[in-house]
């Protein structure tokens, strides 16, 4: 099994997709999530759990699209859980995710919400 980096913050997630997604690593993208996770993607439905993720992710990922890392915005922490979020270079909508500190101090994405658009933004 691979040995990837690991978030030790949780605004790391962002980065750490950012790189996996570009060098097509549908598994590396898949290891920044929970087991249980759901992911909010393709939009209007949900991808949930890990192994259904990574399959996701080498289906989108085959297509080699290139991300742009985004700006975060403050982190909300409470506990050991973080609302982290980006808004999206084009200005439109915005990016959430939840995530969870796990037991070795790192985090991993419990919820993803890449796409959210307000009604009406095109």
């Amino acid at each position: 099994m691979t040995e990837y980096e690991k978030a030790t913050r949780p605004e790391d997630l962002t980065r750490l997709f950012v790189e996996r997604s570009n060098a097509g690593d549908a598994a590396g993208v898949a290891a920044l999530y929970e087991e249980d996770a759901v992911l909010a993607y393709p939009s209007g439905s949900q991808t949930r759990g890990r192994a259904a993720i990574k399959e996701l992710w080498e289906k989108v990922l085959a297509t080699r699209p290139h991300f742009e890392p985004e700006s975060p915005l403050p982190t909300l922490v409470s506990g050991d859980l973080a609302l982290t979020s980006t808004p999206p270079k084009d200005g439109t909508g915005a990016r959430a995710q939840v995530a969870r500190r796990q037991v070795d101090g790192s985090w991993l994405r419990v919820l993803d919400q890449p796409e959210f658009r307000p009604p009406g933004v095109e």
